[in-house]
């Protein structure tokens, strides 16, 4: 087949991919480099500091994982987790879920503190289940893609105040559109993707490590299971060494660069302001629709935004009339949710309020179209 393939030109409004930049793609076209090329590596030292800046932390190991955010969470676990430890896993949502899937899957024993879908932790009963473990790895999803919430990885520090705690944070949809903190909040480890908030494609997982955290991988009883993902390894290769680890994808990483300038040039305080006053439209136009978020206003993710389905419409109708009317992308609700929210991402280059007006405009014709 010698047809070229050409898509359609989507507004991406679901939890992920988000639109990107012109200029973003644009850095794809330049020159290809091997992954060992004195040039290249600059560019790679260029994405560690920029790195460092959106994550904001003084991190030295902090550097890209070949994959997507799913890689980027393996990696922290498989490294910090050593067989037959116990781990405290903050659940309330899918990816919190995924997260004690795969502690269990690396030898953990899984200390689960859980909270409905949507409901925000009880940090007391965190504290409480890290006083009674043994467990020193505790881990939280800062922002909860399947449902909209916003978890207080703040609040992990106080967990000090009980033993030398290794605290792990999911910030996948939330790193480039809100404050994470890395250092501010004592945050060890912490993954993110290239596709969300950070305005690039899809296909990097952003990892950062504390020297506490690396202390306690190069403690491990055995080296971790896996290869591919050995922070040891990689940054050996991202680090002063330059020894050969895999074949980097270099166009994705110059996009990464660009995006993560991009960000800065912006400021990251401007950049957070702007996701927060274009999901607060959006809130207003829903609930002027009569419509209600699914998650209470002090726990709301700006990136990511979840809406009750109305009773007695079909979700999966109006977003395929979304997607074919106009052309928008917007996600459904899986779980518990399954059916009953959709996900809107306003993230990154799609946090503006043309995108927002545009997004409630099309949704309530989506909704009011009986055929």
């Amino acid at each position: 087949m010698s047809r070229s393939f050409h898509p359609p030109q989507r507004i991406l409004l679901g939890p992920g991919p988000s639109n990107v930049e012109p200029r973003v793609l644009q850095a794809m076209l330049a020159p290809l480099l091997g992954h060992m090329d004195p040039v290249y590596f600059q560019c790679m030292d260029e994405i560690q500091d920029l790195l460092r800046s959106v994550f904001e932390t003084g991190n030295r190991v902090t550097f890209t994982v070949s994959g997507t955010g799913g890689a980027g969470m393996e990696t922290c676990l498989a490294n910090l987790i050593d067989e037959g430890e116990e781990v405290v896993v903050c659940v309330n949502g899918f990816f919190g879920e995924r997260m004690a899937e795969l502690a269990a899957r690396w030898g953990a024993r899984v200390i689960r503190v859980d909270s409905d879908w949507g409901q925000p932790f009880d940090m007391q009963k965190v504290r409480d289940a890290f006083r009674k473990s043994s467990a020193r790895v505790v881990t939280m999803v800062h922002a909860e893609t399947s449902t909209g919430m916003r978890n207080p990885i703040e609040e992990l520090k106080s967990l000090r105040d009980v033993r030398d705690a290794i605290l792990v944070a999911d910030t996948v949809t939330s790193l480039g559109a809100h404050p994470v903190g890395i250092d501010r909040n004592s945050i060890d480890a912490s993954y993110s993707c290239s596709q969300k908030g950070i305005g690039a494609p899809p296909g990097l997982a952003p990892v950062t490590f504390s020297e506490r955290a690396l202390e306690k991988i190069r403690n491990r009883k055995a080296p971790p299971r896996t290869w591919y993902l050995d922070v040891q390894l990689l940054n050996k290769y991202w680090g002063s060494d330059r020894a050969y680890h895999h074949t980097a994808p270099a166009l994705m990483n110059y996009a990464l660069r660009e995006a993560l300038c991009m960000i800065l040039e912006e400021g990251l305080e401007a950049r957070w302001q702007r996701h927060e006053r274009n999901s607060g439209t959006f809130v207003a136009g829903i609930e002027a629709m009569g419509l209600e978020m699914l998650v209470a206003p002090e726990y709301r993710l700006w990136s990511l935004n979840t809406v009750r389905v109305p009773d007695g419409v079909d979700d999966a109708r109006v977003r395929s009339r979304l997607l074919n009317s106009h052309n928008i992308e917007i996600g459904s609700g899986f779980g518990v949710f399954k059916g009953k929210i959709w996900r809107v991402g306003l993230m990154g280059a799609n946090s503006n309020q043309n995108t927002v007006l545009l997004l409630l405009a099309a949704l309530k014709s989506a909704i009011a179209t009986r055929a």
